[in-house]
């Protein structure tokens, strides 16, 4: 389980100064987000409105995708997802109450030629179902959060004239939103710079994340050992698996932190070999319900540096060791944890420099203190109001 500088404007060639104007205007305001939302629904007309939302192949795009349709959902509105078949967004969306409208669509990075030279048609194809679908659905606004189905879904949308938003999660830009970035009608990003064009807003994500106290009330008066949450994501992370049974075995056991150690659900069992191979005690779970709870249970979070889980972290202002994933596309986890490690809000250490026995030392000379010190550095990085901004503009243009 998780952004800020301020953003510049960079115009595009060929595109009018009114033109970038009119996608700058809208979503910000002087107004509090319930105020902001309050009059554009008074606004409205009674009819139901219904947004499409495309977003898929990783918790990461998913989860904040999720955020936008349940507080769309909660102003009346009919939202419906655009994903692919047998996908984590066709496990995750339903059960939700969402309609899934699947389409026929994946990535071609480290496929090989043949899948490359496939491309045009698969994607042709998709374009065509995807429009299918857009036709059905009439949607009054269209959102993509990354994933390759938001790009044959994002082309379908402008060529309906639908008006499409877009938001990056990463750092990085995805190809999906760097592709369809010139052709939306707003564009909103987690991180600043990212984008030409874009508003940073940071990352949706459930109000939990945004109500935590303050960490110097949270963690005022704790004594004892330290509470280490490990977080491996919605896929595990095999590396943390491995290594963290092994530092804490290193540490004398009246010493050793309190642990929780959250594994993905392929995982668990190999985990907890893992903690039973080195005698450590540890409580073991595939997945965490309420993870902006155990952001703020936590003294330290030791974790993967994807976008969702460091504006989290950001969010509720905990402090982090993040262990960036070095097979991401364009290395985006690393850029994503120097958001909060260049400001003191983090540490950052490479996968491959991550030892067993440097982390038991790293561990055992960390001290309270200290780590308020990261976990407040990290708060006043945080960017809270995507929901809200996004939702208002979506509310605007179904005018």
């Amino acid at each position: 389980m998780t952004s800020r500088f301020g953003h510049s404007h960079h115009p595009r060639r060929g595109r009018s100064a009114r033109a970038r104007a009119g996608r700058r205007e809208g979503v910000q305001s002087n107004f509090p987000a319930t105020q902001v939302l309050e009059r554009s629904a008074h606004s409205l007309p009674a009819r139901e409105r219904t947004a499409l939302v495309m977003a898929g192949g990783t918790g990461g795009h998913i989860f904040p995708g999720l955020a936008l349709a349940e507080a769309l959902r909660e102003r009346g509105w009919q939202v419906h997802w655009l994903g692919t078949p047998g996908s984590m967004e066709e496990r995750l969306v339903p059960p939700r109450g969402f309609a899934f409208e699947p389409i026929d669509f994946s990535g071609v990075r480290g496929k090989g030629l043949k899948t490359l030279l496939a491309l045009p048609l698969r994607l042709a194809r998709a374009c065509l179902q995807a429009r299918a679908v857009v036709r059905r659905l009439q949607p009054d606004v269209v959102i993509g959060l990354g994933g390759y189905v938001t790009f044959p879904g994002g082309i379908a949308a402008r060529l309906a004239r639908k008006p499409l938003l877009l938001h990056e999660q990463n750092s990085v830009p995805g190809m999906a939103n760097k592709l369809l970035s010139r052709l939306a009608t707003r564009v909103y990003t987690a991180f600043p710079n990212v984008l030409p064009d874009a508003q940073w807003v940071g990352n949706p994500m459930r109000r939990a994340f945004t109500r935590q106290p303050r960490p110097e009330r949270r963690l005022a008066g704790r004594e004892g050992p330290l509470r280490l949450l490990v977080v491996g994501g919605s896929l595990g992370a095999k590396a943390l698996n491995d290594i963290v049974p092994q530092a804490l075995a290193w540490i004398h056991e009246q010493d050793r932190p309190i642990v929780t150690h959250q594994s993905g659900e392929s995982q668990i069992e190999a985990l907890r070999r893992s903690y039973a191979a080195a005698g450590v005690e540890a409580t073991l779970t595939p997945f965490i319900e309420d993870t902006a709870a155990a952001f703020a249970e936590a003294d330290l979070v030791l974790c993967r540096a994807g976008a969702s889980t460091v504006t989290e972290i950001a969010a509720v202002g905990a402090a982090a060791v993040f262990v960036p994933f070095p097979h991401a596309v364009d290395d985006h986890q690393t850029t994503n944890a120097q958001y909060l490690v260049k400001v003191g809000g983090g540490w950052l250490v490479q996968q491959a420099d991550l030892t067993a026995h440097g982390l038991a030392e790293m561990l055992q000379n960390m001290k309270r203190q200290d780590l308020l010190a990261k976990a407040q550095k990290a708060r006043t990085m945080r960017k809270i109001n995507a929901t809200r901004d996004i939702v208002a503009a979506c509310e605007r243009l179904a005018r």
